[in-house]
């Protein structure tokens, strides 16, 4: 072969590979349903339940994870989220919730029809209630043993247990890093973890790191833009606006099954703007 046309097939394979790996972004973006976490409409559901979650069907979005459930009783939830016609899938629940009240909330996940029961938050706690301050090591090692005692009653119960993370999660003690942790710590078959994929590069973290080297374990993953103000605070504009970069990430979530939209802040009205995150969503299969 000489060297013109080795460097013209060179060419056209790597032209011939990006374009199967746009196709296959694009496939899987058509492929999962436009999601969105109600806690980005938290500041609406309760002036306006039924309104609201019409606005969030009419926005585009097709499957919810529920972020609290505004006094209603699971039949009452369901029938609003059938009126709009929204699913809701996966819904929050703190890891002290849990440890307490993990019976009730089976019961009320089953009427819903979830498939997911996620743990929105478990930094903080600790074994002995009486310490105070970060939780160390042995405190993170006791929550992944609580992880996989919730995670085998969730089976149980027909649903998929997962953990979903904030910044805490990938702080440094004593040279090892939580989140790497928890993911060797918790069982597979009972654990799955819903990546914060906005809080992952706000702690200076890649999710792409992660989905890349276990995928299966990553059925969820929740979608934001973070950038840092000079302040050193975190801004959450629309997405597109800011890092990460998603078409890389559902490359990489080969294993996932739902993504959710969730927008904490908003500069202008906030259906205008989760509009304007569903069609960054379709964008990404333009």
């Amino acid at each position: 072969m000489s060297h013109l046309s080795r460097r013209s097939f060179l060419k056209t394979s790597a032209a011939a590979a990006a374009a199967f790996s746009a196709a296959r972004l694009h496939a899987r973006a058509r492929h999962l349903p436009l999601g969105l976490q109600l806690y980005s409409v938290r500041n609406l559901l309760p002036n306006d339940f039924d309104g609201t979650l019409h606005q969030v069907r009419a926005a585009g979005y097709t499957v919810v994870e529920a972020a609290g459930y505004f006094g209603r009783t699971a039949p009452e939830f369901r029938h609003s989220m059938d009126q709009a016609g929204l699913r809701c899938v996966s819904t929050h629940h703190a890891l002290n919730i849990l440890e307490t009240q993990l019976d009730q909330w089976l019961d009320y996940a089953h009427t819903l029809g979830l498939d997911y029961l996620i743990c929105s938050s478990s930094g903080g706690m600790h074994r002995d209630p009486n310490s105070k301050g970060e939780p160390t090591l042995d405190d993170w090692r006791w929550i992944a043993g609580e992880f996989n005692r919730i995670g085998e009653k969730v089976k149980s119960a027909g649903m998929t247990f997962g953990v979903h993370n904030h910044t805490p999660e990938f702080a440094v003690i004593d040279g090892t890093l939580v989140y790497d942790l928890l993911l060797q710590r918790t069982d597979p078959k009972y654990v799955v973890f819903e990546m914060d994929c906005g809080w992952v590069y706000a702690s200076g973290h890649n999710p792409v790191d992660y989905l890349s080297k276990d995928p299966k374990r990553f059925p969820l993953i929740h979608v934001k833009a973070i950038e840092h103000e000079p302040d050193g605070k975190v801004h959450m504009p629309v997405l597109g606006k800011a890092n990460p970069d998603y078409g890389p990430i559902l490359r990489a979530a080969t294993g996932l099954k739902y993504y959710f939209v969730e927008q904490e802040q908003f500069d202008m009205d906030p259906i205008e703007e989760l509009k304007l995150d569903a069609d960054y969503m379709r964008s990404l299969n333009a």
